[in-house]
């Protein structure tokens, strides 16, 4: 009776161990399109397929609007308001903000008991970048685990710079539209790099729930965040 027992202890270390083997393989191939991305600009990213095929399920000819646009061509306004809206600290952490996860867990914790629908988010300009390219919207542990773990790659690969300028490349600013460029061209009819402050700030206010205030442009707290943001632009230094 003892063998058939131990065949199966057997099985059960050999599917563990190939399940390791198998994260461990995944994780470098995930690491591979990190250093890939350091030099190569991507042509999507995960977002942007899940929006495709979400706009194709009533329209098969849809496209989304992306165009890749390099930093120089990114006016210094939508740079200094998008760190100023997400991400103040992002050109001194590394690539995560533990104390605004645990405050932005307790804030949450709060609105769903006093039964509050507000949500804040405490991930880096870096956590979304590593979501917006390679993950998806899912909000389980999971996904979550996995995006720390992109997040560490993506600090240990490539300077604030290139993180920055790929955020800005891939944001989704509507239900089909992506990256600086599109959004400054759907919006306010010219380019990235001649964004006013305000303009600038009121795109970084879209960013937390972009499909949302793409057609609500002018609600009171819209405003009223870019008006936070476009006085908090001035205080951002961005690097040489």
């Amino acid at each position: 009776m003892a063998e058939p027992r131990l065949n199966k202890t057997k099985v059960a270390g050999v599917t563990i161990l190939l399940g390791i083997v198998a994260f461990l393989l995944y994780q470098l191939g995930l690491f591979l399109m990190v250093i890939w991305y350091n030099f190569q600009n991507p042509g999507g990213s995960a977002f942007m397929s899940a929006a495709l095929r979400e706009l194709r399920a009533d329209n098969p000819d849809a496209r989304i609007a992306y165009q890749w646009v390099p930093y120089e061509q990114i006016g210094a306004s939508l740079k200094r308001a998008v760190v100023a809206s997400e991400d103040a600290k992002f050109f001194e952490h590394d690539g995560v903000e533990w104390d605004a996860i645990r405050k932005a867990w307790e804030y949450n914790r709060r609105q769903a008991r006093e039964g509050g629908t507000r949500r804040r988010g405490g991930s880096t300009i870096t956590q979304q970048l590593a979501k917006n390219l390679f993950l998806s919207e899912s909000r389980s542990y999971l996904r979550k685990g996995q995006e720390l773990i992109l997040t560490y790659m993506i600090e240990a690969v490539m300077d604030k710079q290139r993180i920055l300028e790929l955020y800005l490349n891939v944001a989704q600013w509507g239900k089909g539209t992506f990256g600086a460029q599109a959004a400054a061209r759907r919006y306010f009819k010219t380019d990235a790099r001649r964004l006013s402050a305000r303009q600038a700030a009121q795109l970084a206010a879209m960013l937390p729930n972009p499909v949302f205030y793409e057609a609500r442009r002018n609600t009171p707290y819209l405003n009223s965040r870019t008006n936070t943001i476009q006085q908090r632009m001035r205080h951002i230094q961005l690097p040489d």
